[in-house]
């Protein structure tokens, strides 16, 4: 089941209706069935596998809380590691070392090996509820939250449906405590989930579906027919797609859960608008980016992880050099494995080291640039670092490490920038997509806190643009299209 569909909505009705009139043991039965139902509405014997990491978890957290020595603490988290990175390395990762091993061996003169066949069907969401089992785990090894012991209420943390697949990816900490709450009806924040859930589906179905097939035109096209003005149109054109299509899922989510009156934290901030690398990461898939930091860039730094950190991957850089620690090795060791985890495949490596790349430079002028004037640091670094991460899109998108390198090398010719290969309309749509975002956020950080306190003003603009993207969606919802993310 996914959200972009008729199926979907019909479903959202039934259980948020259910959710507000069941008790409260009887709502987090309902809630647990649901998820199940959610998921397994894709392949039901895939739940087995979500089961059996969330339980190993539930039960490796029991024991972690009745050892008192921190030494047996290690070995159960331990337990927990090996279950679950085993369960994502076969069914993710298992034929790309097999047949890079096998390629390797050829290349050393084993000519006679055979390439594997492997029928591996990669699980719904799995990195997602991997990652947001593990943190629990761990945060329970770490004491900064005890070990749930309702079995229900942890399957509904692990399993609940709106953030299932591709995130938010959440703390035991942020939604157990939700869960177990009586909420009292809002009416502010049902319609405000439901305002959420519209403005997804409309950058779903409306942009970033629409804008698919002409990155697919772009892509598919041999690289020699390709300028450097049309490599740097396809990067910027992708860029929109994934964030259109990214963002689109999490405000469905977000607004789904708030139905219920459960928050989620936001997963995008206007990422386009950042003057840095260290910002765009700031404000681009949130949950995974803190986790990140919490979970792997810290505990490589050194540093012991007490609470969720607010400051960014740069938080211990400096104490982490005092004791002989390389902040710079540690951040491209952490972005190539979070590039690893997006795929299967080199290209995800090589856009996680560029994105590392990036930020390590970032560091490095960042002392030099801090005497600028401010206006000069925030439109001059946004100006650099737009095209710096939209370029940075190319290897995720493209097939593989040679045409994303063959991409690359158009930029760098001088001859290839006289001509244009692509088809007129992509280079308007790209630049309207681009005044487009500039404009919302102009409109919603900047126009509409002037609004405050004028209710006609304010209440007729969010009637013009809410009628206008329930018609949008209202006519482009029927063909189903998947999210980028399902398939990490």
């Amino acid at each position: 089941m996914i959200f972009n569909s008729v199926t979907y909505l019909l479903y959202l009705v039934l259980v948020v209706s259910l959710f507000w009139v069941l008790p409260q043991r009887p709502r987090l039965w309902m809630i647990f069935l649901a998820s199940l139902l959610f998921y397994g509405f894709w392949r039901p014997e895939f739940l087995v596998v979500m089961l059996v990491s969330a339980g190993t978890d539930f039960l490796v957290a029991q024991k972690m809380e009745a050892c008192a020595a921190d030494k047996y603490r290690w070995r159960w988290l331990l337990v927990s590691l090996s279950i679950n990175l085993g369960l994502l390395f076969y069914f993710k990762y298992l034929f790309f070392v097999l047949d890079n091993a096998v390629t390797t061996l050829h290349f050393l003169g084993y000519q006679n090996l055979q390439k594997p066949v492997l029928n591996i069907v990669l699980p719904l969401g799995i990195s997602f509820y991997t990652f947001q089992t593990i943190s629990y785990s761990v945060d329970v090894y770490r004491k900064l939250i005890p070990a749930e012991k309702d079995i229900i209420l942890y399957g509904c943390f692990v399993t609940f449906f709106p953030q299932l697949v591709a995130g938010p990816i959440l703390r035991g900490g942020e939604l157990l405590g939700q869960l177990t709450a009586k909420p009292s009806f809002k009416l502010e924040l049902f319609v405000s989930g439901l305002q959420r859930i519209i403005f997804g589906l409309f950058l779903k179905v409306v942009l970033a579906d629409n804008i698919a097939p002409l990155v697919n035109s772009g892509f598919d096209q041999p690289v020699s027919n390709l300028s450097a003005l049309d490599v740097l149109t396809l990067a910027f054109l992708f860029g929109f797609q994934i964030y259109f299509d990214f963002a689109g899922y999490s405000h469905i989510a977000i607004g789904s859960a708030r139905m219920m009156r459960i928050s989620f934290p936001e997963n995008f901030n206007f990422p386009y608008i950042s003057s840095s690398p260290r910002e765009f990461w700031r404000r681009w898939h949130i949950s995974l980016s803190s986790w990140i930091r919490d979970y792997l860039y810290l505990p490589l730094m050194g540093e012991k992880v007490r609470a969720q950190s607010s400051d960014g991957l740069a938080v211990a850089a400096s104490n982490a050099a005092k004791k002989g620690y390389s902040p710079s090795i540690a951040l491209l060791l952490t972005w190539t494995i979070m590039g690893f985890w997006h795929g299967a495949n080199w290209t995800y490596v090589m856009w996680g080291l560029i994105q590392g790349i990036l930020v390590v430079i970032y560091r490095i002028t960042a002392p030099t640039t801090a005497s600028f004037p401010l206006a000069l640091r925030q439109i001059g670094g946004w100006m650099i670092t737009l095209p710096l991460v939209m370029l940075a899109w190319i290897p995720f998108r493209a097939e593989t490490v040679d045409l994303a390198l063959g991409m690359y090398a158009k930029l760098f010719s001088a001859n290839e920038w006289t001509y244009l290969g692509l088809r007129e309309n992509i280079y308007l749509v790209t630049a309207v997509l681009l005044l487009l975002t500039i404009g919302t956020y102009w409109v919603q950080q900047l126009a509409m806190p002037r609004l405050t306190g004028r209710i006609w003003a304010s209440f007729l603009l969010h009637s013009v643009v809410l009628g206008l993207a329930v018609s949008l969606v209202f006519i482009f919802l029927r063909p189903i299209n998947q999210f980028i993310y399902f398939q990490f």
